[in-house]
């Protein structure tokens, strides 16, 4: 069996609000393979979000070990954290946060030039991830001209630009009608899968969950696998 990409252990994450600290991650275990899609589901404010935030880097933990590919990421310093994101990690979230001025091409081209990729081969790159995403005939458009769902697409096509080990989704299509929603999510998981990518999708939506390898529940605190 192969190594995790992901792999975390005894995670806990508490926040201090005004009415008192509030515990959200109660020594949480995860690990994620490479082309493995685990889905995460439980109401708004179980902790899905800070679980995806403390995995992807962008929030310290109050304890536990964050690993990616191997190397233990828990007391790096920003510089090395930021360094493991963009090297490492793809993000996608309910809303696409395209930048409007720029075509679909140029948003999903960016992320790797600004990696150093020559603007030639992001441009090459970029072309193929829209078309494999079923946007061939709309890499010229603005944000403003696609729809809601293409709009996310060139967000997934974005998120795996830099050919990311783990892709990290909160709520992919939590902004989207049930018909395009479905329609996504199957783009998302067919693309993560010919990559190899290890996934995480935090959603709400059980019935594009239960379409995951595996599905784990946040309650309490805690992960609890569901059955399938």
């Amino acid at each position: 069996m192969s190594e995790p990409v992901l792999s975390i252990r005894g995670l806990e994450r508490t926040y201090v609000t005004a009415a008192g600290a509030l515990t959200v991650l109660r020594g949480v275990d995860l690990d994620v393979r490479p082309g493995e899609i685990v889905g995460l589901i439980g109401p708004s404010g179980s902790g899905k979000s800070s679980l995806l935030h403390a995995a992807g880097l962008l929030e310290h933990p109050n304890a536990g070990k964050i690993s990616i590919q191997g190397v233990d990421c828990s007391n790096l310093g920003e510089r090395e954290r930021t360094r493991v994101r963009l090297a490492t990690i793809g993000f996608v979230y309910q809303f696409h946060h395209l930048l409007p001025e720029f075509s679909a091409l140029d948003n999903v081209a960016l992320p790797m030039m600004i990696a150093g990729v020559d603007r030639r081969i992001a441009g090459e790159r970029a072309t193929k991830l829209l078309a494999d995403l079923g946007l061939k005939d709309r890499v010229h458009h603005q944000p403003a001209q696609l729809s809601g769902g293409e709009q996310q697409r060139v967000a997934i096509a974005r998120a795996l630009a830099n050919s990311p080990r783990l892709l990290l989704a909160d709520e992919p299509t939590g902004n989207l009608d049930p018909t395009t929603s479905g329609a996504v999510f199957e783009n998302l998981y067919a693309l993560a899968r010919s990559q190899g990518v290890a996934a995480v999708v935090a959603t709400h939506n059980l019935e594009l969950a239960s379409h995951m390898d595996r599905v784990f529940a946040l309650k309490d605190g805690h992960l609890e696998e569901q059955a399938r």
